[in-house]
């Protein structure tokens, strides 16, 4: 039932408009009834729209309602001055929420501001500093050790091919290491880089390329990868630091002087060292090198099992067949090289004894370095 009060509810007829300025003031009354409504909200969201839906509402709006009420119901002669009256009336309706909205927002933006206002004369907010991750930490403590003996640091990618991990270096392929259950591989060309030994090749490459004279004297820090399954001692992603010598003039010996020096500088003056025979297809000889246990200092510890040494790295001659695949004579050249994982040592140098917590990002764990 239309409501009598509100003349866009009822009909032209009804409203006994039958000529053209009779519409006009009908139109009139009702956009002086849409400002002074939009002149009494508050100019806020809800407020703008409150009044978008009650007059632009598709249902319900005053304009929905003329359109039904007055413009279908007007005689032929007045249907055109009630529509035209009707898009006037729109307009300004849209017009006017439009500057509604805009005000809405500047009032909203700067009662924001005011809230979010700093006082000065409060103290500040103290945040946390952050810290060098400790596997960081040791990378950096390893490579100060032998840039200062003259290394220089090289880097290589961590998605390698065959070639560079796995043939250059001498590794034939029925080796296990081989095989995809220890290796991650990409395709049957590609991989990722299971030691960070494939830039030994890459670098002995560049220093062929390059006509230098004297050796090759660098270490090679960087990510590895293998299908291990996590555990205190393993994880499928870990760091290494390869060492790498090349000269005319190389023996075992230098290569005992250096690893004995690096281990006092690491874990202390009075560390002892130790040489053991083993085997690496990319060196000959090869050797496992151990430290006297830093926890009892040789004595026996459940640390080092009772044997008062504890093994940290894989060392040995560089194979002449990897000297060939580098583009060096052997008749010429010799070289020693090295590898040790980085994680243990961190492990050894803060005492944690499981390397999986370097990685787990618990900032509980990481907040004691």
């Amino acid at each position: 039932m239309p409501d009598v009060d509100n003349p866009t509810e009822r009909s032209l007829a009804d409203l006994g408009i039958n000529d053209p300025s009779a519409v006009a003031t009908e139109f009139a009354k009702v956009r002086e009834r849409f400002d002074k409504q939009v002149a009494a909200k508050v100019a806020d969201k809800p407020g703008y729209v409150m009044m978008r839906n009650a007059w632009l509402g598709r249902k319900s709006g005053v304009l929905t309602a003329i359109s039904d009420n007055w413009l279908r119901s007007a005689v032929p002669s007045l249907k055109p001055i009630v529509g035209q009256s009707l898009n006037d009336l729109r307009r300004h309706v849209e017009e006017r929420l439009e500057e509604f909205l805009a005000l809405a927002e500047k009032e909203a933006e700067a009662g924001a501001l005011a809230r979010e206002s700093l006082d000065l004369t409060l103290p500040g907010l103290r945040r946390p500093v952050g810290s060098i991750h400790p596997i960081t930490r040791v990378q950096r403590e390893i490579e100060d050790i032998f840039l200062g003996l003259g290394f220089k640091i090289e880097t290589g990618p961590e998605i390698e091919s065959v070639y560079y991990n796995f043939d250059a270096l001498n590794i034939p392929e029925t080796h296990p290491s081989r095989d995809d259950f220890d290796t991650i591989y990409i395709d049957s060309n590609t991989l990722l880089r299971t030691h960070t030994s494939p830039v030994q090749i890459r670098a002995m490459e560049k220093f062929v390329k390059s006509g230098a004279e004297g050796g090759l004297y660098i270490i090679i820090p960087g990510k590895c990868y293998r299908h291990d399954n996590p555990d205190a001692t393993h994880t499928p992603m870990f760091h290494q630091i390869e060492g790498l010598a090349v000269d005319t003039d190389i023996t075992f010996a230098d290569l005992k002087g250096t690893l004995d020096y690096f281990a006092k500088k690491f874990f202390g003056e009075k560390t002892r060292t130790s040489f053991n025979p083993s085997f690496f297809p990319f060196t000959e000889p090869s050797g496992e090198v151990a430290v006297s246990c830093y926890v009892c200092g040789g004595v026996g510890c459940r640390t080092c099992k009772e044997s008062g040494w504890i093994e940290v790295m894989g060392c040995g001659m560089v194979h002449p067949q990897v000297l060939k695949y580098g583009g060096l004579d052997p008749e010429r050249y010799s070289g020693w090289a090295f590898g040790l994982g980085i994680d243990r040592f961190a492990a050894a140098r803060y005492g944690i004894n499981d390397i999986q917590l370097f990685f787990q990002g618990d900032v509980r764990f990481l907040e004691q370095f």
